[in-house]
């Protein structure tokens, strides 16, 4: 086929581009040239590695992609089929990861456009003309805007920006999907392109530059991109950790100081304190054990110490610059007496230290006390390694830092008496260290420890079984309180080392342990998931106390299905009436909503309203009992499982339900969207920042009674017409297996947890991470907006006045705007015509009339979605994000055809393809590198090659779609 065509036309797969691509949105809009020039240099690299047949196979592929993607003809698909299926293992291997490739370097192509209109933003000073201000929150404008159209003092903003906090909670989800050896590449080839369009750039300067990027494109390439083995929890800490090493630690003070300069520009003078705790970090990377066995106590205390050993060492790889900044001889009697003490007590010299190593004089007074902290930060990180590497330790703890109060006592003595006189040099590197201890303190991460309640209900049942009281899970919830109460209230031990104990129970009791063994400043929140009552809750207590924990941590429900949501308010509320538990709280109590189990258990709209009304009903309680209340809110990446824009995020929760803290988990490649690189980082601690401090300050509007009712109404259709489809449709369980990529998923070794909760079962017992990332896979986004299209329908259909309501709803409403714009975004990414390829493919005949039916019906969904928000087409409204989807889209056809073609070949013994002869070339090289490829997976029950092709497709639509699971 290929070989009749006439070869001249496809010359360049640039000036095709050029032509399928979509114009130019603005004046500095750079993506298209961005994109062209990433693409020109790794084409002209797969040639030179795989030769020019392999490279005119990815043209032609891409080509019959954008066609099918300008004509929506599925004849365009059959073609691509055809040339897909007739690759040779080793060159279907090439293709699909050159797409895969292509898709990466499509989304550096965008960062590095977004942060380039960032800086062209700033420098003209003018967000007037930025359709996207809504999305973008920039804590100047911010606070100009309370200041100005919203009438509050610079003081009261400066008063409730010190008090408010957020807490991102870093969380390794099972979806980062790519391997850290690549994420360095990509952010050395972003850096590569930010230079390369540089005004000042010398002709010598650009050579270099275009030799790196070419450089760093091959060598990413030329990278496995599959992991082969399952991360431990102990992997994903550390590669969270990562994101703190090279972005947050400098990035946090980088950040503040932003903040400090925009309240001058309100006419504050004051710099914000350095314990104020604007941004903390916590983790739940070797916390959380909820499904996941391979989190043992032992995994708990590694990674706690790790993160301290890592703390220390960051903090020792700066103090020597602050003791060359810190040279003044000048000070007063305080700090020259502690000086005078403390060179007396210092022995002699360190050959250790590259600087510094010799005594310090007396007369460097700031030298002296920076220098005993410097000597303790360097026994306090060798102390950590050698636990974590012996399990004891020869330096004594008192040579250490034990807790913050220490490590910040002779830095906040510098820091007041160096303001007194020198205020220009105290408020630089000394107050960013400062801000750098508040924030990560001895630990870098607090970690949350999250535990299933029925885990803690059988370590209970234990207990009473062996006191020969009863079986505590035959009891009910009143007389479980009862005890659990007259226990807490009382002083005697609960049971000795001779409790009989399962493994499980062992396990429990173990985490206890490390928990009471470890400083307290290892650990956050306990958290419990599926909690349902008040004794969910004082179990925990009790084993606390049981398990000697010198510092309880806070214990924190988690309301995850929409049956427990509606109880929430209940329960919280049971649990404020126990006066024992009131004191022990101290007016404080957080509560955690989770988005996925409640979406994947109802559909999107009714997790979504259902989750408005459980937090405002939440907020009621706690204000009748006195209680401050922080939300935590368990958010995925994907708009399935609640993720979407922060900004709009926030301000759409319920008005006083944020109250200046709050708590959100960042999951998965979540982080790498966030944290991923200095400009990125910035604007995620900024978003956060200014879009809490908005909420507080200028709260969403609630919404009219009619417009709940009406919200009410479609719940109740929305969530039948879910559960009729994904519960009782007698085969959809049959059909989702056939017609996704659901049961390959666990191959493609993402995370350390299994994906399914229980081994057997149907929809209830697996994941929400793979059943949404299931139907992203086919670009069908089922979970997203099944329900929907009922719900509209059944409204406007019994009185047509309601179409002008819900048109009000989605212009007056932050929340159901949000709830209507991210689905709307998912509509754009979606395609049922790739859906339907998946089906004809996959699907056995006799269902294949339940999948048009779900088409159709997907059709009619988003008709209406476009009635309501007054849109003619989608993402009218956001220019930028329609151009960045359609310059993806061709890349991501050809990998959904892959897959669903390496699907049929995987589980279809008799269907059987002509192979073409093989492809790719290795010049001056005996050896086929596209074979080599085929080797890398030699255990692979299925025929060669297919395997790997099919986790490359996913990998590959996982990064095109950028939200995966």
């Amino acid at each position: 086929m290929a070989t009749t065509r006439n070869l001249e036309k496809m010359a360049s797969i640039d000036a095709q581009l050029r032509l399928l691509a979509p114009g130019k949105v603005s004046e500095d809009d750079k993506l298209i040239e961005y994109d062209a020039l990433l693409l020109d240099r790794f084409l002209d690299i797969l040639q030179v590695l795989h030769g020019e047949d392999i490279k005119e196979t990815v043209q032609e592929c891409y080509e019959l992609s954008a066609e099918y993607e300008g004509q929506r003809d599925p004849k365009k698909l059959d073609e691509l089929g055809n040339v897909l299926t007739s690759l040779d293992p080793g060159d279907s291997i090439v293709v699909t990861k050159s797409f895969s490739h292509m898709l990466s370097l499509a989304n550096l192509a965008e960062e590095v456009q977004i942060a380039y209109r960032r800086r062209i933003k700033l420098k003209k000073g003018d967000f007037a003309d930025e359709a996207s201000a809504t999305t973008e929150s920039d804590i100047e404008e911010t606070l100009k805007r309370l200041v100005g159209p919203l009438n509050k003092t610079p003081e009261e903003v400066f008063d409730a920006l010190k008090n408010q906090t957020v807490d991102l909670v870093l969380t390794a989800h099972p979806t980062q999907s790519v391997r850290r050896s690549l994420l360095q590449k990509f952010g050395r080839i972003r850096n590569c392109l930010t230079q390369l369009y540089a005004k000042d750039i010398t002709p010598d300067d650009k050579q270099e530059l275009d030799e790196a990027l070419q450089r760093e494109i091959q060598a990413a390439f030329r990278t496995d991109e599959i992991r082969r083995t399952p991360p431990t929890p102990q992997d994903e800490m550390r590669a969270g950790m990562s994101y703190f090493h090279e972005t947050i630690w400098k990035g946090v003070p980088k950040f503040l100081r932003r903040v400090d300069t925009a309240l001058k520009n309100i006419g504050i003078n004051e710099r914000v304190p350095y314990n104020a705790p604007l941004i903390q970090f916590s983790s739940w990377m070797g916390g959380d054990r909820d499904g996941n066995p391979r989190v043992t106590p032992e995994v708990t205390r590694d990674v706690c110490l790790l993160a301290r050993m890592m703390a220390a060492n960051l903090y020792f790889s700066q103090i020597e610059d602050l003791m060359f900044e810190l040279s003044m001889w000048r000070c007063n009697d305080e700090l020259r007496v502690r000086a005078e003490e403390l060179h007396r007590s210092s022995k002699r010299d360190a050959k250790h230290f590259i600087e510094f190593w010799k005594q310090i004089p007396p007369n460097e007074p700031y030298r002296v006390i920076l220098g005993d902290v410097r000597d303790k930060l360097y026994n306090t990180r060798e102390r950590a390694r050698q636990l974590l590497a012996n399990e004891h330790s020869d330096i004594p703890e008192d040579t250490t830092f034990v807790n913050l109060d220490q490590f910040l006592e002779p830095l906040e003595l510098c820091y007041r008496l160096c303001a007194s006189g020198d205020r220009p040099i105290a408020d630089g590197s000394l107050l960013d260290f400062l801000r750098q201890v508040s924030t990560f303190g001895l630990s870098l991460v607090r970690l949350d420890i999250r535990q299933e309640s029925e885990r803690h209900s059988d370590v209970m049942d234990a207990i009473t079984t062996h006191l020969g009281i009863g079986s505590y899970k035959e009891w009910s919830e009143e007389k479980r309180q009862e005890w659990l109460l007259s226990e807490l209230r009382g002083k005697r031990p609960l049971f000795g080392p001779d409790l009989p104990k399962t493994e499980e129970i062992a396990d429990v009791l173990d985490t206890f342990h490390v928990i009471a063994e470890l400083p307290s400043d290892n650990f956050g929140a306990y958290i419990i998931s599926m909690a349902t009552a008040p004794s969910d809750v004082l179990a925990v207590e009790l084993l606390q106390r049981e398990c000697h924990v010198k510092q309880p941590l806070r214990v924190v429900p988690l309301f995850e299905k929409l049956a427990d949501l509606e109880n929430a308010p209940a329960s919280v509320a049971r649990l404020f009436s126990i006066d024992w538990y009131k004191n022990r709280i101290n007016g404080k109590q957080e509560v955690m909503i989770g988005y996925s189990d409640s979406g994947k258990d109802a559909g999107r709209l009714s997790a979504a309203w259902q989750m408005y009304k459980a937090q405002e009903d939440l907020v009621k309680v706690a204000k009748e009992y006195g209680v401050k209340l922080t939300m935590f809110h368990g958010r995925g990446g994907t708009v399935g499982r609640g993720g979407g824009p922060t900004h709009l995020a926030i301000l759409s929760q319920p008005p006083d339900t944020i109250h200046g803290s709050l708590r959100v988990t960042v999951q998965g490649e979540v982080i790498e969207q966030s944290f991923g690189e200095q400009n990125l980082c910035f604007r995620t601690l900024q978003r956060f920042t200014a879009a809490t401090l908005e909420h507080g300050m200028h709260p969403p509007v609630s919404p009219k009674p009619e417009w709940r009712t009406l919200l009410d109404d479609m719940a109740v259709v929305a969530t039948k017409e879910y559960r009729s489809i994904v519960f009782q449709e007698p085969r959809f369980v049959e059909y989702f297996r056939l017609a996704t990529p659901e049961l390959e998923y666990g191959r493609m070794n993402i995370g350390s947890r299994p994906s399914k909760r229980k081994p057997s079962g149907g929809i209830e017992s697996l994941r929400a991470i793979p059943w949404i990332f299931a139907w992203t896979q086919t670009r069908f986004h089922l979970p997203v907006w099944l329900g929907f299209g009922a719900a509209f329908k059944h409204v406007i259909e019994k009185d047509s006045k309601n179409l002008q309501m819900l048109r009000e709803m989605y212009n007056q409403w932050p929340f159901f705007r949000v709830t209507i714009d991210l689905i709307e975004m998912v509509f754009a990414k979606g395609d049922p015509g790739i859906a339907a390829l998946y089906d004809k493919l996959l699907v056995s005949s006799e269902l294949w009339p339940f999948g048009e039916r779900l088409r159709s019906n997907y059709e009619e969904t988003k008709r209406l979605l476009l009635l309501v928000a007054g849109h003619k087409d989608l993402l009218e409204g956001d220019p930028y994000l329609k151009q960045r989807l359609r310059l993806r889209d061709s890349y991501i056809t050809t990998l959904n055809v892959a897959q669903a073609y390496t699907l049929k070949r995987i589980r279809d013994p008799d269907y059987h393809v002509k192979l073409r002869p093989h492809l790719s070339k290795d010049y001056g090289e005996e050896k086929k590198p596209a074979a080599e490829l085929v080797k890398l997976n030699p255990k692979s029950e299925y025929a060669p090659g297919l395997e790997d092709t099919l986790i490359l497709t996913m990998k590959g639509i996982a990064a095109g779609l950028q939200n995966t699971g």
